[in-house]
């Protein structure tokens, strides 16, 4: 941080200041400097660590994170799985689809775990901006914006001291119980649960099927998907699993936490019949070493993101249910896309602010949307509705084009259709004509 204001607590910057160092905070910080804009990152965590489980990068935002020269270290670390297949209860094909690069996509999709994905971005901004532009054990507390500036408070985790950074830009990337939009959406309440509860995991185990299909059973009551993180070593590869079941409640009684530790009991009895020729679910569970339990929540698309001076990105902005692989990847595009936004508006904040809002708010809310009506898996769901005691064919029971349609859709809606992505000369998001309507 630059010159102080007359107190050790307070400082006055000329850089953007960033709340949050999760995926998207970080994308947005190695984006800001491409564009030779000074970032501070401010992270309320103490130490950063791998924490999480497996997560899925839709290959437009791969381009992204290519155009940030990080696609060789991601695909030395992940997986690039080449297909998708949903299937019954029962653990029969109801469709399947390549995936990435080998349906022509010219970036792959890739599965990782999480903290492996966010270790790979904290080391490239301690990397390439310098470690101290990244202030840990700090959490925004509330902020204050003014024409030409914003003051962003800021407390200490470790000392409960509060520390003023007065900044041109404050972008909130503090998730979905972000303090920024709080503060500008006091009236929210909690987020919006469906009823539905999410146990999260990781198995070392033989390969499912081929060892590159994502794998998508039963319906919106009860499902299981899975999906390898890691290729195969000597027989066994990690597969990063989610097992759903769906209730009646739609009230919160607490605050949800992703590091929640999962109960084997509560959720295993009602998969122990799922035993395929090919997969069983059940072994899988009990193999686990650790779960953690998630409610399935978003929060409602709001007006506008941007006020000025200050600014939402990622869950802070469009917390979504986590469906169809559009967490991470959405984050990452709004960092592009607001890079650009301020590289091409220079020191007119405001306008960069809107016309970046313009852009991503209205995509990510149909997003948000479209997950809450079932998004890519609402084929799984007519399945089960017109066929629950199984099927001879499944084209009795669903059209392929009644499928492809839906699938399509989805990908329109979340900005991934293999019409965008089949070139790589495709130019990166943060290098479009943000000037032109």
């Amino acid at each position: 941080m630059h010159s102080s204001t007359g107190t050790s607590h307070d400082y006055v910057t000329s850089d953007v200041v960033i709340a949050g160092a999760g995926i998207g905070g970080l994308v947005t910080a190695l984006s800001l400097h491409e564009c030779g804009i000074g970032v501070q990152l401010f992270e309320s965590v103490e130490s950063i660590r791998a924490l999480g489980v497996g997560i899925n990068l839709l290959p437009h935002a791969v381009r992204e994170l290519d155009a940030l020269g990080l696609l060789d270290e991601l695909t030395a670390q992940s997986l690039a799985p080449d297909t998708m297949g949903y299937f019954t209860k029962r653990g029969e094909t109801i469709w399947t689809e390549q995936r990435g690069r080998a349906a022509g996509y010219a970036w792959p999709q890739l599965s990782i775990h999480r903290g492996t994905l966010h270790t790979v971005l904290f080391d490239a901004v301690v990397r390439r901006l310098g470690p101290d532009r990244m202030h840990t054990s700090h959490h925004l507390v509330r902020f204050d914006a003014k024409e030409d500036h914003v003051d962003a408070v800021f407390q200490n985790r470790s000392t409960s001291s509060e520390t003023t950074i007065r900044t041109p830009a404050l972008i909130g990337v503090d998730g979905i119980h972000s303090v920024a939009r709080q503060q500008l959406y006091p009236d929210q309440g909690m987020p919006k649960w469906n009823g539905a509860r999410l146990w999260r995991g990781m198995t070392l185990t033989e390969p499912v099927l081929d060892g590159k299909t994502m794998v998508w059973c039963g319906h919106p009551d009860q499902k299981f998907i899975a999906y390898p993180v890691t290729p195969v070593e000597q027989g066994r590869h990690q597969l990063n699993f989610i097992a759903e079941l769906r209730s009646d409640e739609t009230e919160l009684s607490q605050r949800e936490d992703w590091n929640q530790p999962g109960v084997l009991t509560d959720f295993l009895p009602a998969f122990e019949s799922w035993k395929f020729d090919w997969l069983d679910v059940p072994s899988l569970l009990r193999a686990a070493p650790q779960t953690f339990l998630f409610p399935m929540v978003d929060r409602d698309p709001v007006e506008r993101w941007s006020f000025g001076r200050v600014t939402l990105l990622g869950d802070a902005a469009h917390p979504m249910y986590p469906v169809g692989s559009n967490g991470a990847s959405q984050a990452i595009l709004d960092a592009r896309v607001i890079a650009g936004c301020l590289r091409a508006y220079g020191t007119d904040i405001h306008s960069a602010f809107d016309r970046y809002d313009a852009i991503r708010r209205p995509i990510t809310s149909n997003i948000v949307l479209a997950n809450r009506g079932f998004g890519p898996e609402l084929p799984m769901k007519l399945v089960e509705e017109r066929a629950p005691d199984g099927f001879d064919n499944i084209n009795d029971v669903i059209a392929p084009a009644e499928i492809a349609e839906v699938t399509e859709g989805y990908r329109r809606t979340a900005g991934f259709t293999l019409a965008a992505l089949a070139n790589p000369a495709a130019p990166s998001l943060i290098d479009a004509d943000y000037t032109s309507p």
